[in-house]
């Protein structure tokens, strides 16, 4: 808001009460700051887990190829491209949601990346599959205490913190992508 001569004669009071009229209260702010915050621990730990899971994958290509075989989805001509360029993908989409870096871009291929993945899961349950997803490790062993259930919540709990990343990114009116303040 620019200061005119004419503005001279008006009070604080009158200047605080139009910026609470146009609804740049003290609650919007609160509000704008604690919605940057949960977009900002949303992003940094999936950031975390997109790392993570890349790590054993990177150091273990012939093992995840194995667990991207185990889906039985691809054709094999792209089991060992997928083996190879998915844990690199992942990898730099974790250190770009971490850093802050290209955030349409990486929240955008992240989101994707989760919607396939669960995807991949759900198909598989509805085969009565029950394989080693091979999200974090490519250690091959058959799933013991843990069941495609837990996997299936694991992974749905992944979309719907990138699916709300995603959409304070890309669609929120005063989002980190304009560096405003309210």
């Amino acid at each position: 808001m620019q200061h005119t001569h004419e503005d001279s004669d008006r009070s604080l009071t009158d200047y605080s009460r139009e910026i609470h009229a146009r609804g740049h209260g003290p609650e919007k702010r609160r509000r704008w700051y604690q919605a940057k915050a949960l977009a900002f621990l949303v992003r940094l730990a999936l950031g975390i887990v997109f790392v993570y899971a890349s790590v054993d994958k990177i150091l273990n290509p012939a093992a995840f190829a194995q667990a991207v075989y185990n889906y039985q989805i691809l054709p094999d001509l792209l089991i060992n491209l997928t083996a190879i360029v998915l844990p690199w993908m992942e990898l730099f989409l974790g250190l770009c949601l971490i850093l802050g870096l290209w955030l349409p871009g990486a929240t955008f291929l992240s989101t994707l990346l989760l919607i396939t993945f669960f995807g991949a899961l759900l198909f598989n349950t509805a085969r009565g599959l029950n394989i080693d997803c091979g999200c974090f490790s490519t250690t091959d062993g058959t799933l013991s205490d843990i069941s495609m259930g837990w996997y299936v919540l694991r992974d749905g709990g992944f979309l719907l913190l990138a699916l709300y990343l995603f959409f304070y990114v890309l669609f929120r009116k005063n989002n980190c992508l304009k560096f405003r303040t309210p």
